[in-house]
């Protein structure tokens, strides 16, 4: 199997700050690197992966401004391991089989855990890349999707199979997914299960960045430099409002943005 070679835009060794059940945050400067740490299993997700990612959210320092994800060996995330589908489940956690006859309230809950691992990307004071190359499948795809934006080696594959299991993606996918691509090509890349290869991704939304496998750090660095260029505030301010913009009336979205404008001016100029 081979390896990708280095990230140039991943931090040193020397600043890791965390590496467990499958996951590395390791941070220089104004950048995070969260990895995926399984490539024999292709990145293959665990509820522990789940809640090592969490822990990563809590623990970014307050000078990040762009996290990277990265998943180390040939692919991104094959999705679920497939031990949760086994009366035995994973140690030391509750199995699929148990989740499925709990009360709802604490099937509701155990859910709403998992998803903590994929909610915090989101924030408005980061921006978060991930960088897909191979498999991303299912919880891989929906993680893919959980980032602000996406730069992809020409290799990378996505596929939502959830629905040829008999499941639904829970992993707070279908939101991006539907915002990304729209709510009919999101139906069908959902309900037949097939692969979006990089090429497709590109054209439909998904990917930001399609570049050739032995040129994906150089591109990842390049394209990390641009996104820090600008002023942290400003970007913060246009992510959240670009985020408002889906869900706020045309009115409430002119306020918003001049609300914010108002408050950059105040900064820049120095007002009160």
């Amino acid at each position: 199997m081979t390896t990708p070679a280095q990230d140039t835009s991943s931090p040193a060794p020397g600043d890791l700050l965390f590496e467990e059940d499958g996951v590395r945050l390791a941070v220089r400067d104004e950048i995070a690197a969260v990895t995926l740490t399984n490539p024999a299993k292709r990145n293959a997700q665990t509820p522990a992966l789940w809640r090592a990612l969490a822990r990563a959210g809590r623990e970014l320092p307050g000078s990040v401004r762009l996290v990277v994800l990265r998943g180390e060996g040939q692919s991104f995330s094959a999705g679920l391991d497939r031990r949760a589908f086994t009366p035995e489940g994973f140690p030391g956690d509750i199995s699929f089989f148990t989740l499925a006859k709990a009360p709802e309230a604490e099937l509701d809950e155990t859910i709403a855990s998992y998803q903590e691992a994929f909610t915090w990307w989101r924030r408005p004071d980061l921006v978060s890349v991930a960088v897909v190359q191979g498999h991303a499948i299912g919880a891989g795809f929906q993680l893919a999707l959980a980032c602000d934006l996406r730069v992809c080696a020409e290799d990378a594959r996505f596929a939502m199979r959830e629905t040829s299991l008999g499941l639904v993606p829970d992993l707070t996918g279908t939101s991006p997914l539907v915002g990304l691509v729209g709510y009919g090509r999101a139906l069908e890349i959902c309900a037949t299960g097939r692969y979006v290869e990089a090429a497709e991704a590109a054209r439909i939304g998904l990917a930001n960045l399609v570049v050739p496998a032995e040129g994906l750090d150089a591109a990842v660095t390049e394209f990390t430099t641009a996104l820090l260029a600008a002023p942290r505030n400003a970007v913060n301010e246009t992510k959240a409002l670009l985020q408002g913009a889906i869900l706020r009336p045309f009115e409430e979205q002119r306020a918003a943005e001049r609300q914010a404008q108002g408050r950059r001016l105040r900064e820049l100029m120095g007002g009160e």
